[in-house]
């Protein structure tokens, strides 16, 4: 099952927007079939293979649901451009209202519009305002559902116990050097990453402009895959890095309770 959605999220665009060129549509099969096998050889083996978190839901999941909702809604709306319904019409109206509430300056959608060359018409311009304020907004909230998930429910112990193997197979804890302190240190450095990213991606992209094509974005499929992966990349980073740190606490604190419980033997002994 989670195969097959990996599969569709990959596909969507391509079914649902009514002009799709047929080299796109061999691509978009050619890729969707890879995430199938990637996805199913990843949660069918018992080992751990690159994945992260696999057995702490509702990680992996909240981040699906979160890249589903920006794909589906911005195919959603560049479908209504063509074929419009009352529910295109409605989240196009919701998007252009957060594009523009989030737009102010030196802010990342603002940012973002910025990147745009000069040529670009007041439509175009309008549609990646739209894209970005929707990808970045539900980016945000899917952050904040799992800071709450972390710091109200108690993420991940109440899933049961955390194995650091299977949870985090890139993470090599024979590398050298205190676990506690490379797991701290590459949390912090996700989440400063993280929150740089939105800056820096279209900054490196107006000074790369004669390099990378902004205008580019007129193709539907290239606007829904970049809006989706600027906002996405950043917020999965910072749930990465707040994950990480929650463990490295788990770790402190039973590290704390390993060192009292020693001392209060060894008082005991000396006792006797």
């Amino acid at each position: 099952m989670r195969a097959a959605l990996v599969a569709l999220l990959v596909a969507i665009p391509s079914l649902l927007l009514p002009t799709v060129a047929d080299d796109t549509s061999q691509i978009v099969v050619i890729m969707a079939i890879l995430a199938f096998a990637m996805t199913f050889m990843e949660y069918f083996s018992r080992f751990p293979s690159i994945v992260e978190f696999r057995f702490a839901p509702p990680f992996n999941r909240l981040k699906f649901v979160a890249l589903m909702i920006i794909v589906v809604t911005l195919t959603m709306i560049t479908r209504g451009k063509t074929d419009p319904t009352g529910l295109t019409q409605m989240l196009t109206a919701m998007g252009s209202a957060l594009g523009h509430a989030i737009d102010f300056p030196y802010s990342p959608v603002r940012l973002v519009v910025l990147m745009m060359p000069d040529n670009a018409d007041a439509e175009l311009i309008a549609s990646v305002r739209t894209a970005a304020g929707i990808s970045y907004m539900v980016s945000l909230v899917t952050m904040f559902i799992f800071l709450t998930l972390v710091r109200l429910f108690g993420w991940p112990v109440r899933n049961g116990a955390f194995n650091v193997w299977i949870n985090l197979p890139l993470f090599d804890p024979t590398a050298g050097g205190d676990v506690l302190h490379r797991l701290k240190r590459d949390a912090g450095l996700n989440i400063v990453l993280g929150f740089l990213l939105p800056f820096l991606i279209p900054a490196v992209v107006k000074a790369a402009s004669d390099l990378i094509d902004p205008i580019s974005m007129q193709n539907p499929q290239t606007l829904i895959w970049t809006m989706s992966e600027w906002a996405f990349l950043p917020a999965s980073m910072i749930m990465r890095g707040i994950a990480m740190s929650r463990i490295a606490d788990m770790i402190e604190e039973k590290r704390r309770r390993a060192y009292a419980r020693a001392e209060t033997q060894a008082e005991g002994l000396h006792a006797v």
